[in-house]
């Protein structure tokens, strides 16, 4: 019998699965600083054109299907079999996206973007900071 764990605010994130090319991010607040200083002037924020913020999760990839085997063999059942080429953004990554395309979406009351890879312009990495 499989136990039922009571949804917290803290493991909500953890029971989402984004799909394919995607990625979760949840926008930096105004008075959030990055170590290298990335900064975006206000005029290019007022447009709501290009905005940033956290990767917090990310789908597989693009998908690519293999080869069919045994396509000689019909009265074998045929297998889903996919492989995906993964994506450039990682949790942690401080992503600078367009927002157009993004679906906006409420977990528990905080406001995130679920947006395209190819919506992504820029990525900083802090390789330290979550190691």
């Amino acid at each position: 019998m499989k136990s039922h764990t009571m949804l917290t605010p803290e493991n909500k994130l953890k029971k989402i699965i984004i799909i394919g090319d995607r990625v979760l991010i949840r926008p930096k607040k105004d008075n959030e600083r990055t170590e290298s200083g990335l900064y975006l002037p206000p005029g290019v924020q007022e447009k709501e054109v290009v905005r940033t913020g956290w990767v917090m999760k990310t789908g597989p990839g693009y998908a690519i299907p293999f080869p069919a085997d045994g396509e000689d063999e019909p009265w074998k059942e045929p297998e889903e079999k996919v492989s995906y080429i993964p994506l450039q953004a990682r949790v942690g990554d401080l992503a600078v996206y367009l927002q157009k395309g993004s679906y906006e979406v409420l977990i528990n009351g905080e406001k995130y973007f679920i947006v395209p890879q190819a919506n992504i312009l820029m990525l900083e990495r802090e390789e330290d900071l979550f190691d």
